[in-house]
C-alpha cells in the first residue's frame, strides 16, 4: 500500500466512522421513541429498554453503511479536487485506478461487513428482538394500569383508571369484562388497588357496583358490593405460538422453506428475503463506484464539481429505486430473482468502466486571440 493510498484511505476511514455515528444515533433515537409506550404501560426497565433498542442497530448498519461510504467518498475526492491536490497527483503520473484504489478498498471491507449483517447477524437479532417484544407486551405479571386511559388486556378486558394517588391507590376505576359473551358485565368502584398474588395480578375494586344484562332476558341485573375482584391472568390467554416472518429466519431455514408451510405470499417473501441478503451487501460497493466514477471521471473543473457531485446524488438514488423496485416485482413473481443481482452489478459494472474510461477532458477557450486551457 503506498503512501498516497494509505491518506485518502484515512481521511475516507475517519470520515466514514464519524458519519455512520451520526446517522445510527439519529435513527436510533428516531426507532426508540416508539417504545417509550412499553415504559409506561408495561413498567420495563431502562436496561431492558436500552436492550430493545440496540437490537436495532445491526438493522440499522446494513442501510447506513453504504450511505455513509458514498457520502464520504463524494466530500473526500471534492475535498482533494478543490485543494488541488488530485491535479498534483495526476501531474505526477497516477492514474485513476491508483487514485480509487482506496474506496474500493474501503467498499471491499465495507461490503464484507454488510455479508456478515445480512447472512448471520441482522437475523439473530431481529429474532431476539422480536422475542423480547412479544414476551414483554405479552407478560402482564409487571403491569401498569395507565390513569386517564383505557387500558385493554386480550381481547375482552378493559380497564380505566380516573387517577392513582400518591400511595399508588386507584380512583375512579371502571370495568367492561365482555371475556363471556352471553354475560358481558361493566364495574365501577370509588376505589381500588392493583394487586400481585401467585397466580398474576388482579384488580381489588373497593365500593362499587357490577352490572350486567344478559344476552335474551332484556334485564339489567345489578349487584353493589363492599369489595370485588377482577383476574387480569386469564385476559390474555396463553397467546399461541408467535409467528416467525422471513427476516428473523437463518439461511438454512430459509433454503428449505416450502410454500404449503408458508403459503403462496409468504413463500415468495421469504425467497426474495434469502437472495437479498446476498444481493443488497454488494451497493456498498455500487455506491463507492458511483462516487468515482462522477468525481474521478469529470476531470478538473475550476468552477467546483458541483455538476457531478449532482449527478452521482442522482445515479444513487436512482440505484436505490432500482434495487427497491426490483425486490417488488420479485415479490410478486420469483421469475423475477435474478434481477435483484443485476440491480445491484449494474452500478459497479457502470461505474469501473466510467473509471476506466473518464469522459472529463480539458476544454479550451479563446482569450485574447490565443488559446488557452479551461479548468
Amino acid at each position: 500500500m503506498t503512501g498516497i493510498t494509505r491518506y485518502i484511505l484515512r481521511q475516507l476511514g475517519v470520515g466514514m466512522i464519524f458519519v455512520s455515528l451520526a446517522l445510527s444515533c439519529v435513527l436510533w433515537l428516531t426507532q426508540s421513541l416508539r417504545f417509550i409506550e412499553l415504559i409506561v404501560t408495561k413498567g420495563i426497565s431502562a436496561a431492558t429498554f436500552l436492550k430493545l433498542t440496540m437490537m436495532l442497530m445491526p438493522t440499522f448498519l446494513v442501510v447506513i453503511l453504504p450511505i455513509s461510504l458514498f457520502a464520504v467518498a463524494l466530500f473526500t475526492y471534492n475535498k482533494l479536487n478543490s485543494d488541488r491536490e488530485l491535479v498534483v497527483l495526476r501531474s505526477a503520473g497516477v492514474s485513476n485506478w491508483a487514485l480509487a484504489q482506496p474506496t474500493l478498498l474501503l467498499a471491499a471491507m465495507t461490503t464484507a461487513v454488510g455479508l456478515a449483517l445480512s447472512l448471520w447477524i441482522i437475523p439473530a437479532s431481529v429474532q431476539h428482538f422480536r422475542e423480547l417484544q412479544w414476551s414483554i407486551r405479552n407478560d402482564i405479571t409487571n403491569v401498569l394500569l395507565q390513569e386517564g386511559a383505557f387500558n385493554k388486556f386480550g381481547d375482552g378486558l378493559t380497564v380505566y383508571v380516573g387517577a392513582r394517588s400518591p400511595d399508588g391507590e386507584l380512583l375512579g376505576i371502571l370495568v367492561h369484562d365482555k371475556r363471556n359473551p352471553d354475560k358481558p358485565m361493566t364495574m365501577m368502584a370509588e376505589r381500588g388497588a392493583l394487586v400481585f398474588t401467585a397466580t398474576g395480578p388482579r384488580v381489588l375494586m373497593v365500593n362499587g357496583n357490577r352490572q350486567s344484562l344478559p344476552r335474551g332476558t332484556g334485564q339489567l341485573s345489578v349487584l353493589h358490593f363492599d369489595s370485588y375482584t377482577v383476574d387480569l391472568a386469564t385476559a390474555t390467554g396463553k397467546g399461541g405460538d408467535r409467528y416467525r416472518d422471513a427476516r428473523e429466519r437463518s439461511i438454512a431455514e430459509l433454503l428449505t422453506v416450502n410454500e404449503s408451510e408458508l403459503g403462496r405470499s409468504e413463500y415468495r417473501r421469504a425467497k426474495v428475503e434469502l437472495h437479498q441478503r446476498f444481493s443488497s451487501p454488494f451497493y456498498n460497493l455500487g455506491f463507492a463506484v458511483i462516487a468515482l466514477a462522477c468525481l474521478l471521471g469529470a476531470g478538473f473543473d475550476r468552477r467546483g464539481q458541483t455538476p457531478a457531485i449532482l449527478t452521482a446524488v442522482g445515479l444513487m438514488i436512482a440505484a436505490q429505486a432500482m434495487a427497491l423496485g426490483v425486490a417488488n416485482l420479485a415479490t410478486s413473481s420469483l421469475a423475477f430473482i435474478p434481477l435483484l443481482y443485476v440491480a445491484a452489478a449494474i452500478p459497479i459494472a457502470g461505474g469501473l468502466w466510467f473509471i476506466q474510461h473518464p469522459t472529463g477532458r480539458p476544454r479550451r477557450r479563446r482569450i485574447g486571440g490565443f488559446a488557452g486551457l479551461a479548468g
